[in-house]
């Protein structure tokens, strides 16, 4: 199965690697993150530049987040300002969200890069609630780069290391290497998912207060 998904990576390459983590980024639930940790551990066997996975990876995010940002700004006040259904619901995320974006964008746009729904979202919320701009722009291109760099460079760094213990220790050393790394892997996943629990919930918080806040002082 792994070397399937391999063979069909290096195949498709560098465009396919664009494509996934910009239409991520701008909001569609696709995997971007797993086809730049794929491409990074082809480049560890030599069939893909990391140079230019990170690179490609860095400026995907930065511009699928930006088209993300664009809708955002453009359309997304107007569909969720619109008449129908939840539309008190839907207004109230416009309310909360402006002062939750004016204290914690830059926060929320830079860190989201790591948190699976955030990395989907913060971009068009971010657009809806009218966050400046260059603010925007300043701390999306910061994390898109950081992302795209730690997420390349561990990826390449546990292929390489694979590669080495293959070739010195045999197909028994990469078999230990394998469990070795699926057990980490289903450990860093499970504390991965507490974390996003725990930034949502957090994030949940924050839209709390704010709705608590606004309501005082419309009542004042």
């Amino acid at each position: 199965m792994l070397a399937s998904i391999l063979s069909v990576a290096q195949d498709v390459g560098y465009p396919v690697l664009f494509a996934l983590i910009a239409i991520e980024t701008m909001g569609v639930p696709v995997p971007g993150e797993t086809a730049l940790f794929t491409a990074a551990i082809l480049a560890a066997r030599g069939n893909l530049s990391i140079e230019a996975v990170i690179a490609i990876g860095a400026f995907a995010a930065i511009t699928g987040d930006n088209v993300g940002f664009l809708i955002g700004r453009r359309l997304g006040r107007r569909l969720l300002l619109a008449g129908g259904p939840l539309q008190h619901h839907r207004r109230r995320l416009i309310e909360v969200g402006e002062p939750f974006f004016r204290r914690h964008g830059p926060k929320a746009v830079f860190l989201g890069r790591w948190v699976t729904g955030l990395r989907i979202t913060s971009a068009w919320l971010a657009g809806v609630n009218r966050m400046a701009w260059p603010t925007f722009l300043f701390w999306n291109a910061l994390g898109g780069i950081a992302w795209a760099t730690s997420i390349g460079l561990l990826a390449f760094f546990v292929g390489h290391t694979a590669e080495k213990i293959v070739h010195f220790a045999g197909l028994g050393g990469a078999a230990a290497v394998v469990l070795g790394g699926v057990a980490v892997w289903l450990v860093l996943r499970v504390r991965r998912r507490r974390a996003d629990a725990i930034v949502e919930a957090e994030f949940e918080r924050e839209l709390q207060a704010e709705a608590e806040a606004a309501a005082v002082t419309q009542s004042r």
